[in-house]
């Protein structure tokens, strides 16, 4: 099953242009990818790319891609694909491809992206993607689709938008370990507000909307419309 984010942004397409295919601007919002970086080629080749993610500190993951892009399109929409492998055997993505989609949307565009990877690792590899790594990579898709977002329409930086996020997270972890350590610690028996406060604080944890200013995976459409399928240029790409 293959992936889908898709996020509306209120911007004009030539910002959300640059901030998705410059390396340097790419990489500060996906939270995929630590480093991106475009590597010599003929002219009139498709381009190439080094990523790599940052695991642990002392532990990076890297591969190398292709890709293409129409920026100018007879419907006023435009594409970008890409095919990427990493050799790495720690990295459980073994190759894959897919899209990107800018669609011209009134004041915005609608930014979206398909994707799929053949995992290695075999029968464990596969298990581990369906059930942990898959719906992890969606979540951070999406939050990252987010983050762009809020950069492009209100000017928060990635830097600030993690931040945020972070500080948002804490508190969240904090509504719910208070009341539960406060507890824990009390002397005697445990106090009879204990239990309903800490179910307080789980259920604001998990149901409070986040702040506007703050990236959130669930502002983002997760399943693709029934027509959707992947653009032409993907299939004129050969792997890495």
């Amino acid at each position: 099953m293959g992936l889908y984010v898709e996020a509306r942004v209120r911007t004009d397409p030539d910002t959300l242009w640059e901030r998705t295919q410059e390396p340097a601007q790419h990489q500060r919002w996906d939270l995929r990818f630590t480093e991106i970086a475009y590597l010599p080629v003929a002219e009139g080749e498709p381009r190439r790319f080094r990523y790599a993610t940052r695991v642990l500190p002392f532990l990076a993951v890297a591969g190398t891609g292709v890709s293409a892009g129409e920026r100018h399109r007879a419907g006023g929409d435009r594409v970008s694909a890409l095919r990427f492998a990493s050799p790495h055997p720690l990295s459980l993505l073994a190759e894959g491809g897919g899209y990107w989609r800018y669609v011209p949307d009134g004041d915005g565009v609608r930014f979206l992206t398909g994707y799929d990877y053949r995992p290695r690792w075999g029968r464990f590899g596969r298990v581990a993607d369906r059930l942990v790594f898959r719906p992890l990579m969606g979540w951070a898709t999406a939050w990252s689709f987010d983050r762009l977002r809020l950069w492009c329409e209100h000017g928060v930086t990635p830097e600030r938008a993690r931040g945020y996020w972070l500080l948002e997270s804490a508190a969240r972890v904090l509504a719910v370990a208070l009341p539960a350590a406060a507890a824990s610690l009390a002397p005697g028996a445990v106090s009879p507000a204990a239990v309903p406060l800490t179910v307080l604080g789980l259920v604001a944890a998990l149901l409070v909307p986040p702040s506007p200013r703050t990236p959130a995976a669930r502002r983002c459409l997760r399943t693709p419309p029934s027509r959707s399928r992947a653009p032409r240029l993907l299939a004129t790409l050969e792997k890495p």
